[in-house]
């Protein structure tokens, strides 16, 4: 039986069995059988009347991880004693900590790090506030804010629920930018509220990371805090996957020998990511671009749309094309799904142009199968891992705070958005090149550096303190 398994979905089955090795190769046999894969089997414990045994496999979902362990326990001379789901026993306790960077071994570190020594220092900051990101944890901090309402592919689940992804986000940005993030979670989805809180905490904080807050709220919390705070407010559901987006495109037409303002594109979804991702397009140069929503095509003069997509309507489909998505991506060169799973048929893609370039980027499941897209499309990425050209957001993120935080940026601006795509763009090499590797992969060591030069590098005197950057 064939079928995709994850680490997402890795189980560790303690099993007591009969003194016999035959029984181990058994449940091994059993598992590969079911369509599991079995990453590693340890003998836990061994006597002469029974062996414990550790068997850890990855399966497809929690549904297939229940089934391999009724065909194990289904083994003569095997008992499933316990079930740990790895995923959760990661989660245990939480993913981040607070360390202390200085010593308190004894009395003259306490008098130094804390009273009175402290005292000297805010002191001296009350007197010179400019001096605050130096001298304290303002200069690497981010603050991580959601109010749980857009969490991944989970919809709106409440703020508790969230803080297990921001715990992730706050673990990547010190992975890949030695940045300290906090998760902000707040018991609140309404706006004003919203808004108020970040205000009161962004003393503390060198910058602000909106994160899974549903549209349409969050395009006005952005705008409002952008305009009463001096530290960067950046929504990454927006912006940084606009970033990725148009890093990953800019070498996708590398490959297919078009170039940006020639080739007409077609962007499924309207909400946030849709938007930035269409923003950020135009100010690249995009001459044609046509958002589809559930209704169909978004054309200027359309009454009947919300304010937001008016607004986006307005500056979008030049030719007023209208219809459904399959109508309305008949000769186009670029698909871009942010949308829902399965709105685009794999023959559909036909009726595109010659080369066409395909990111369907829904998650979980994306708009299109990626490897039935690639039957027909010259190039294809999606949001998964497990396919070549995952578009991550976590490739513009890390970054984009470091070099924020290095300059000390109080805005971010549409040029710092063209500068990282850019920048993640040019660590793929031509010689590297292909339909299947057309943006680099998160770990590559030069991707948050390359970001972060270039974001440094954009700061102008005007939203910028500091005209000079470290180096990330």
């Amino acid at each position: 039986m064939n079928r995709a398994t994850t680490s997402s979905y890795s189980i560790t089955m303690r099993l007591h069995t009969d003194p016999d090795h035959g029984v181990v190769g058994a449940v091994a046999t059993a598992i590969a059988g079911a369509g599991g894969i079995v990453t590693a089997i340890d003998v836990a414990e061994s006597s002469n009347t029974r062996l414990v045994v550790d068997v850890t496999c990855s399966a497809g979902d929690a549904d297939h991880a229940l089934e391999l362990e009724r065909i194990v326990g289904a083994i003569e001379g095997v008992e499933v004693y316990k079930v740990s789901d790895r995923t959760f026993l990661l989660h245990i306790g939480g993913k981040i900590e607070v360390s202390s960077k200085v010593p308190l071994k004894n009395r003259d570190d306490l008098s130094m790090a804390y009273t009175p020594g402290v005292g000297r220092v805010s002191r001296a900051l009350a007197e010179h506030p400019e001096d605050i990101p130096r001298l304290t944890v303002k200069g690497n901090s981010v603050a991580v804010v959601t109010d749980g309402s857009a969490v991944l592919g989970l919809g709106n689940i409440g703020p508790g629920a969230a803080l297990p992804v921001m715990e992730g986000k706050a673990a990547l940005f010190k992975r890949f930018a030695g940045i300290d993030a906090w998760p902000i979670c707040l018991a609140s989805q309404d706006t004003d509220e919203i808004v108020r809180a970040v205000e009161l905490i962004a003393p503390g904080f060198g910058g602000i990371n909106l994160e899974d807050i549903a549209a349409p709220r969050c395009f006005e919390i952005e705008r409002r805090l952008r305009a009463s705070l001096d530290i960067p407010v950046f929504h990454d559901d927006q912006h940084g996957t606009a970033i990725v987006v148009l890093a990953a495109l800019t070498n996708a037409l590398r490959v297919v020998r078009k170039e940006l303002s020639a080739v007409r594109i077609v962007v499924s979804g309207g909400g946030a990511a849709g938007t930035a991702i269409v923003t950020l397009l135009l100010a690249a140069g995009v001459t044609d671009v046509v958002v589809v929503d559930r209704a169909g095509a978004l054309c200027a003069g359309d009454e009947s749309l919300p304010p937001a997509h008016r607004e986006l309507a307005a500056a979008t489909n030049p030719r007023r094309v209208t219809g459904d998505l399959h109508t309305v991506l008949q000769g186009a060169d670029v698909f871009i799904g942010v949308s829902a799973p399965g709105v685009l048929k794999a023959e559909w893609i036909t009726e595109m142009a010659p080369d066409a370039v395909v990111f369907a980027l829904a998650n979980p499941d994306p708009e299109v199968d990626p490897a039935e897209a690639g039957r027909y499309a010259a190039v294809v990425a999606s949001g998964r891992s497990d396919y070549p050209n995952q578009i991550n957001n976590v490739l513009a993120f890390p970054g984009v705070f470091r070099g924020l935080l290095d300059a000390r940026a109080s805005d971010v601006t549409v040029p710092m958005l063209l500068a990282a795509a850019e920048a993640i763009a040019l660590v793929v090499k031509d010689e590297e090149l292909n339909p299947s590797f057309i943006i680099p992969t998160v770990f590559h060591p030069d991707v948050p550096k390359a970001v972060a030069s270039a974001i440094a590098r954009t700061a102008t005197p005007r939203d910028a303190q500091a005209p000079e950057a470290s180096e990330a």
